[in-house]
């Protein structure tokens, strides 16, 4: 407990490097609870950071603990195309209402391989017509690639955004062969 008399969330860390860049993943009892991309020192610590505000307590780096080792694990396969899906204990605390049902429904419906429009999603989590509803919630996913937000493009055929940045989700539609792999 802390000094409010609330439970604070046991949070590990690591950085796992990977091929489309240096990946933070944090865990709590409960799973994984955060991915981040690009995780240079100064990412990493304003990702600590909000870990902290939301949950409570600080995250202790600890690449060998037993709360991120599947993960780890199930990533590195992922990136060697040995593995198509998750099967992973997730924490939802950092999302919630919609945003978590649309991401709950990505990560259930949307397999390897294949994507899906904005709208389409929308439609599949309850909300048609909420295109740009869905767009907000894949920009406030906190589990990039094992919830697969690359996965989610424009109705007319356009990459759409990503918050990995394009060239990544480049990258990951090209894993998947969604996309052809870039020639240079």
């Amino acid at each position: 407990m802390d000094s409010h008399g609330q439970d604070e969330q046991r949070v590990v860390w690591a950085v796992v490097g990977t091929d489309i860049g240096p990946l933070m993943l944090a865990a709590t009892r409960d799973g994984l609870v955060n991915v981040v991309f690009h995780a240079s020192d100064a990412v990493r610590d304003r990702a600590l950071e909000r870990l902290a505000a939301r949950l409570g307590g600080q995250a202790v780096e600890d690449p060998d603990s037993p709360l991120l080792a599947e993960a780890i694990r199930q990533l590195r396969a992922y990136f060697a195309g040995e593995r198509h899906d998750f099967d992973l204990p997730l924490d939802w605390s950092l999302i919630s209402g919609f945003n978590r049902q649309v991401l709950r429904e990505l990560a259930s419906g949307v397999p390897y391989g294949s994507v899906v429009g904005y709208g389409d999603l929308a439609a599949r989590a309850g909300q048609p017509g909420g295109a740009q509803a869905v767009g907000a919630a894949m920009g406030a996913n906190p589990l990039p690639v094992v919830v697969p937000c690359h996965r989610v493009v424009e109705s007319d055929g356009g990459i759409g955004g990503f918050g990995g940045g394009l060239e990544t989700k480049r990258k990951l539609l090209a894993l998947e062969g969604v996309l052809p792999e870039p020639l240079f």
